[in-house]
């Protein structure tokens, strides 16, 4: 993972998003016993994916937890719920809360809560250039370190499929198939950690 800026709200995403889930939130507090607290997040209209587009758009279709880009076609985009819709139903309906996830990474992740892109800091996440896979940054305060090290074991971001990605992209770099410019809008995060390593090609 690298840190990822949050992109502004999009001009429709209140009109398509938020007062349709808003009126859906009242309408199901009205049906069902008990308060806000308690609809099953199996209820909430699926609104959200109204603006799977602009996630997209707004995050150049890289994936925020795997920092891999999700291809057109083959790809399968989703929004992820950093804040899950079980635990914050005021939340279900926020842009601010939509993180840019492929779908197994927004599986994998579920009702979990981990560190957030979008306030995780530089080198708290490396790769070794090995089998490529994803360790703690060196030097980090250790409650830092063990939080990196909760994401990256919930996430399964060293297994076997994403290392294998991630060796794909540096050795097609490497052998001058594509650019450094092509790596790093399709594989930032392999990007930069080859430059951190001083494994760039020469020029």
């Amino acid at each position: 993972m690298i840190p990822v800026a949050p992109a502004p709200e999009p001009a429709t995403f209140d009109e398509m998003v938020r007062q349709p889930g808003r009126r859906a939130i009242c309408e199901l507090a009205d049906e069902l016993p008990g308060s806000k607290d308690d609809i099953p997040p199996g209820r909430f209209p699926p609104y959200w994916r109204r603006s799977l587009d602009e996630l997209l758009t707004s995050y150049d279709r890289i994936c925020s937890y795997l920092c891999l880009y999700i291809p057109r076609g083959a790809g399968a985009p989703s929004t992820d719920h950093m804040v899950a819709k079980s635990m914050r139903w005021d939340q279900v309906y926020e842009w601010s809360n939509y993180r840019l996830a492929c779908s197994l990474m927004n599986a994998r992740k579920g009702t979990a809560s981990i560190l957030d892109p979008f306030e995780i800091e530089e080198g708290w996440f490396a790769l070794e250039l090995v089998d490529f896979q994803v360790v703690p940054g060196e030097g980090l305060p250790p409650d830092v370190a063990n939080m990196v090290s909760e994401t990256i074991e919930r996430l399964r971001l060293s297994d076997r499929p994403c290392c294998d990605a991630r060796v794909e992209y540096a050795e097609e770099y490497w052998a001058e198939h594509i650019s450094l410019d092509y790596l790093a809008r399709h594989a930032p995060f392999v990007m930069k950690e080859l430059r951190r390593h001083g494994r760039l090609r020469a020029g």
